[in-house]
């Protein structure tokens, strides 16, 4: 502190043609001892001595530091006024002192709209000090603001800039914007909105300017205020000349962190109507957010007016067209802008290629689907279980049956671990060739991997022994279904009654009725069994059991026992 009192003198000098010089200086808490004095007042006090003087101040508004060798320039005629009185005493013949009371009518909070204090409570305008800047080129203190507030030095921007004011001189619309992003940084939001108001007023404003203060509002009181000070904005005509793209881009990119998609459309329509065109971080945003949301429809829409106006697509929003075009089946642009990334050098990613080969799968572009995944292994990506169960489900899809069950044995040669959904996937294809030993073959490695063996699982592999007509071996895997405790449900029962009945094991088909609860599946399906077997006895005394029952046939099965009862009664009568 002692330093600081011999190195430096505060005091608070405004006037007008006010004209300062001195050499050297020294201070204690309260004086200043000036060893050579200059000095005149227009219209005031004349004064012009070469004795040593001792100057006691008390300040009002303003502190300037002062060091060895100061020197002042004459102040502009539009300064802030202030009053001056002076009372001088004589000290003994070598010594005049002066008191000097200062009061000061501040035009900064009214007719220049700066912050009066800060958000931590503190008052930087007047706790702040203005320095007397003997630099004058307003671009050299542009550059110094824009380096300070890089540098993060806050208070040393403010000063600089505030003294700037305070001489004419006016900082460049982006040494503002570099300050008013100092300010964020240290969190003073509150000062940083006076000063965007103070640059909205004075019309020292960009694009930029706008984008920095809605990222904040939205960071610091959520997207909805900032969407509200944006639609408070864009309703004064005067400041919406002002928007440009960055703008948009901000307001879209605020509107994606919640997924609005509803408020992002609706801003892509103004811009469109007020003839802006979108840049790539447009197009960009509007596509991951309408993908993002399931608005696939709007996605190709922007899309489609991005490669209109010849904007080029990055690699991230052609990934999620190509998402987008998967969910619409439009498959054929998905394959253009997949061919235009391995045009351009683009390298696209393992769920884009994923995407494109289930959904080739899906339309029976089986050759075009294998295509893309020798494409996807030039690339270096590695397949996984959604590539594995995509080309296979492509193949079952197809018929292609026993090339789906050569293909998982390629894949359980490459893979020491195999999904469970890939088992099952090979498991419907043994039941439509009713290959039941290579069902129970891929159900005895499941278990032996200690995969979680489901019961979709085990109701395919009763399915193949009903489609192969082996019933017995149906029988012993529902035995050991049951054994390893998991619960069957209705279609494993329908697999195993119709099992049963072509294997004519009606014993065992009134066995499992009657150890279920009344099911009406079950007994439709028993019923109409027994029919077509000509079991039409049992089949009659089910179907009265079944109304006791209050359960209601179906159409079939009622057709099938009408059928059978005129027949019966025919019988009855041909024989009286």
């Amino acid at each position: 502190m002692g330093e600081l009192l011999r190195n430096s003198a505060s005091f608070a000098i405004i006037a007008n043609g006010f004209g300062l010089q001195f050499h050297s200086c020294s201070q204690s808490r309260d004086t200043v001892c000036f060893r050579f004095f200059n000095g005149s007042f227009n219209g005031g006090l004349p004064l012009k001595t070469h004795k040593r003087l001792v100057l006691k101040c008390r300040l009002n508004m303003v502190l300037v530091p002062v060091y060895e060798y100061v020197r002042f320039s004459p102040f502009p005629m539009n300064m802030p006024r202030m009053n001056l009185q002076f009372k001088s005493t004589k000290m003994g013949n070598r010594v005049k002192a002066l008191n000097m009371t200062a009061s000061f009518e501040s035009k900064l909070d009214s007719s220049r709209n700066l912050p009066s204090t800060s958000s931590n409570g503190k008052d930087l305008v007047y706790d702040s000090k203005v320095h007397f800047l003997e630099e004058r080129n307003e671009e050299e203190l542009s550059r110094r603001i824009l380096m300070l507030s890089r540098s993060n030095k806050v208070r040393s921007a403010l000063e600089l800039c505030k003294s700037m004011e305070f001489s004419g001189l006016k900082p460049d619309v982006h040494a503002y914007n570099s300050l008013l992003s100092c300010m964020l940084r240290n969190g003073l939001l509150d000062d940083a909105l006076r000063t965007f108001e103070f640059m909205k007023n004075n019309k020292v404003i960009t694009g930029h300017t706008y984008s920095i203060i809605l990222k904040a509002i939205a960071d610091t009181q959520g997207n909805d205020a900032a969407l509200d000070m944006f639609a408070e904005l864009e309703r004064d005509s005067k400041l919406k000349k002002d928007f440009d793209m960055v703008v948009y881009n901000t307001v879209i990119s605020i509107c994606g962190r919640s997924n609005n998609w509803v408020e992002t459309e609706g801003l892509w329509r103004r811009i469109q109507e007020n003839g802006y065109i979108g840049t790539q971080v447009t197009y960009s945003l509007l596509i991951s957010i309408f993908v993002r949301c399931n608005q696939c429809e709007l996605a190709i829409d922007a899309y489609t007016e991005m490669i209109r106006n010849r904007v080029e697509p990055r690699d991230d929003t052609m990934h999620a067209m190509i998402n987008a075009c998967v969910k619409e089946e439009k498959r054929d642009l998905a394959l253009s802008i997949f061919q235009k990334m391995l045009n351009d050098g683009l390298k696209p990613n393992l769920v884009a290629c994923n995407a494109l080969i289930n959904s080739l799968g899906k339309g029976g572009e089986i050759k075009l689907a294998f295509k893309i995944y020798d494409i996807m292994i030039s690339l270096g990506h590695k397949p996984d279980d959604f590539t594995w169960n995509s080309l296979l489900g492509a193949l079952y899809r197809a018929n292609r049956h026993a090339d789906a069950l050569h293909l998982f044995e390629r894949i359980r040669e490459q893979n020491e671990l195999i999904s469970l959904h890939l088992y099952n996937t090979a498991l419907m294809s043994c039941q439509k060739l009713g290959s039941w030993d290579k069902a129970l073959q891929l159900l005895w490695q499941m278990e032996g991997l200690g995969l979680s063996v489901s019961t979709t699982s085990y109701n395919l592999v009763i399915g193949a022994c009903e489609t192969a007509r082996k019933p017995k071996v149906a029988l012993q895997v529902y035995d050991h279904m049951i054994h390893q405790k998991c619960v069957p449900d209705t279609f494993t029962h329908l697999s195993l009654i119709r099992s049963c009945i072509w294997g004519s094991l009606w014993a065992e088909v009134e066995e499992i009725l009657d150890g279920l609860p009344p099911n009406v599946s079950l007994c439709n399906a028993a019923i109409q069994g027994m029919s077509l077997r000509g079991k039409v006895e049992s089949a009659k005394k089910l179907y009265f059991k079944m109304q006791k029952n209050g359960l209601k046939p179906d159409g079939k099965t009622r057709a099938l026992m009408l059928q059978n009862l005129r027949k019966h009664r025919f019988k009855v009568k041909k024989l009286t």
